[in-house]
């Protein structure tokens, strides 16, 4: 596997998916995919709902029916990583929620990267497309922690120079 591959799970509109090897550039008009019998695939992103990166490609048959493991599609509670809480409706339908991070890629690329609500399963990270996406909503903007310095500077001491 080259260095700049990392394993993915391509879900199509269709239903069908791919399990295959995906490049670290999402910014083409098509994504590339090296499938794990060393075939290269082009799929244009209106056929695409998602490529999910996984931990490990499907091997048995029970992976077969649904091979990004994806049991949560919604957040249980909301999460204490900093980041924005977005929920969409795909243009098939389907829901999901994400964390996205705070920054440009909100608005400018070919999609959204996204932290699924189960990070335990297989699926550690979701792109999808800005084709896919029906609809999008932000739930939460979750903070980072902030030190508290000018609170702290609030603060008497508790023991004085003098006193010693």
């Amino acid at each position: 596997m080259a260095g700049g591959r990392k394993p993915v799970i391509v879900r199509k509109f269709s239903r069908d998916w791919t399990a295959g090897y995906a490049g670290t550039t999402l910014d083409g008009p098509e994504l590339e995919v090296l499938d794990t019998t060393g075939k290269v695939l082009r799929m244009a992103w209106e056929h695409v709902k998602w490529v999910c990166y996984v931990r490990d490609l499907p091997s048995t048959a029970a992976d077969q029916a649904n091979p990004e493991r994806l049991v949560r599609k919604t957040f249980s509670v909301r999460p204490r990583t900093a980041g924005v809480l977005l929920r969409m409706t795909l243009t098939d339908g389907d829901e999901i929620e994400g964390l996205a991070s705070n920054d440009v890629s909100l608005v400018a690329g070919a999609g959204l990267m996204l932290t699924p609500p189960d990070t335990r399963s297989n699926t550690q990270r979701i792109f999808v497309p800005r084709t896919a996406i029906q609809s999008l909503e932000v739930v939460s903007l979750i903070g980072a922690a902030r030190k508290r310095a000018a609170e702290a500077a609030d603060q008497p001491e508790l023991f004085t120079k003098d006193s010693e």
